[in-house]
C-alpha cells in the first residue's frame, strides 16, 4: 500500500480572484477569460477524487509577518481556519488537517536536512482559499484534507529556485515511504509575474511567465539558473511565488508528466494570471 500522487494543480491566487467571485464577475469581460481556465480542471479534480492537497503557497501575513518569517514552514495541525485579511472578502471555509502524514513529512524533510517551522496552529489565507475556491465551486465543505507548507517570497533573503525544487524533491521522497493509501494532490500557488509596489509596480514579463510554463513540466532545472533576486528583477517583486510552482513540481517527482490544462491571460489585478494542470504521463 502506497500513497499516489495523482495531479499537480498550479493557479494564481491574487485576492482580487475573490473579490471577482464574490461579485458574479466570473462571465464579465475583464473576468472570463481567466476563469475560463477552471472548467478542464474541474471535470479532472471531479474525476481523480484527491483526499489530500499538498499546498505549497506563501503568508502575507496572517500567520506571519516581518519581524517572524520562516523560510520554510509545514503545517501540522487538525485544521486550517481562514480570518479577514483586510481584503474585503468573505472568510471562507476551514480545511480538515492530516496531523499524521504532517509529522511523517516533517520528520521526513528533518532528516532530509531542511530545517523547518513546524506549525501545529496555523491559519491559511487567501493563497490557499482562493485556488480551492477556484477548483470546487460552490462547495458546502472542502472534499479534500489539507498540508500547507509555506515559503518565503516577502522578507529578503528569499530562498533560491534551486532551494525550492529541492524542498518539492525532498517533499515526494516523503510522500513515497507514506504508508498510506491517499489519492494526493500536489498544488503550487501564486505568479505569475506582478510588481504590486515601487517604481516597476505593474510590472508584468510575459516572456518569462512563458519560460517557466514551457519548462516547468519536463525541465524544471531550467528554472533553477536564476537566483531569487534575478527572479525578482525578472517576474517582479511579487512574481517570486513562482517559487511556490517550483517546489511543487518537485513534488510530483522525477517522473514524466503531461499537460492537462493551461491558461494564461494578462493582467487581472495587475498581475499576469495562469493555472495549470499536470498529471503522471
Amino acid at each position: 500500500m502506497m500513497a499516489k500522487i495523482i495531479g499537480g494543480y498550479f493557479t494564481s491566487h491574487v485576492p482580487g480572484i475573490g473579490g471577482a467571485i464574490m461579485r458574479g464577475d466570473q462571465e464579465t469581460p475583464y473576468w472570463k477569460p481567466f476563469f475560463a481556465g477552471f472548467p478542464p480542471i474541474r471535470e479532472w479534480l471531479a474525476e481523480a477524487r484527491p483526499d489530500v492537497a499538498v499546498v505549497f503557497s506563501n503568508d502575507h501575513g496572517l500567520n506571519f509577518f516581518l519581524d517572524k518569517m520562516p523560510t520554510f514552514a509545514v503545517g501540522a495541525a487538525p485544521s486550517y481556519d481562514n480570518a479577514d485579511e483586510g481584503w474585503g472578502l468573505p472568510v471562507y471555509k476551514s480545511f480538515e488537517g492530516h496531523p499524521a502524514l504532517s509529522w511523517h513529512l516533517i520528520d521526513s524533510l528533518v532528516r532530509d536536512e531542511f530545517d523547518i517551522t513546524t506549525c501545529q496552529k496555523m491559519l491559511v489565507d487567501h493563497a490557499v482559499s482562493i485556488p480551492f475556491e477556484l477548483a470546487y465551486p460552490g462547495v458546502e465543505s472542502w472534499p479534500l484534507k489539507l498540508i500547507p507548507l509555506a515559503i518565503n517570497t516577502v522578507q529578503y533573503p528569499l530562498p533560491s529556485p534551486k532551494r525550492c525544487l529541492a524542498l518539492g524533491r525532498a517533499v515526494h521522497r516523503a510522500l513515497q515511504s507514506w504508508g498510506g493509501d491517499e489519492r494526493i494532490l500536489i498544488c503550487g500557488t501564486g505568479g505569475l509575474s506582478h510588481q504590486l509596489d515601487g517604481p516597476r509596480a505593474g510590472f508584468m514579463n510575459p516572456d518569462y511567465d512563458m519560460f517557466c510554463l514551457d519548462n516547468l513540466a519536463a525541465n524544471p532545472d531550467a528554472l533553477t539558473g536564476h537566483t531569487a533576486e534575478q527572479v525578482a528583477e525578472l517576474a517582479g517583486t511579487q512574481g517570486v511565488e513562482i517559487l511556490n510552482w517550483i517546489a511543487a513540481r518537485g513534488a510530483m517527482g522525477d517522473v514524466p508528466l503531461a499537460e492537462v490544462s493551461r491558461n494564461y491571460h494578462i493582467p487581472i489585478s495587475n498581475t499576469a494570471a495562469a493555472s495549470l494542470l499536470l498529471e503522471p504521463a
